[in-house]
């Protein structure tokens, strides 16, 4: 029922920000929970932070506390992952996933997008 897409990969120098933007359309675009996961080539997919659509409370990854932060702009179905300092090992796709409850697992999440590329070098 819903369809997401991210933006905003690209090259960064190590220590640079990225904002990466996840568009929502549907007709039941909404969900209780907005997530940004991220895998790199031979490793599995992991949580980076999500946060609750109703009371916007959020979690992070330990890995990206501080630098990261998830923000919703909930009348354009838009959720934005800020990342700041970033670091080699943030190299990694990044997906957008939308679900009925905050997880660092992968498999609650309903939907998802095709990913974008973030390469810290």
């Amino acid at each position: 029922h819903v369809q997401l897409v991210e933006s905003g990969g690209g090259l960064v120098q190590p220590g640079g920000s990225l904002r990466l933007s996840c568009a929502a359309s549907g007709y039941s675009a909404r969900r209780k929970c907005v997530a940004w996961f991220r895998q790199a080539p031979g490793k599995e997919r992991e949580g980076v932070g999500c946060v609750y659509t109703g009371s916007n409370a959020a979690f992070y990854d330990d890995s990206v506390k501080g630098r990261f932060t998830i923000s919703r702009n909930a009348a354009k179905n838009m959720m934005t992952l800020q990342m700041n300092s970033l670091q080699p090992e943030d190299t990694a796709t990044y997906y957008c996933a939308a679900g009925d409850f905050c997880h660092s697992s992968p498999s609650p999440y309903s939907a998802w997008g095709q990913g974008t590329q973030v390469t810290v070098s």
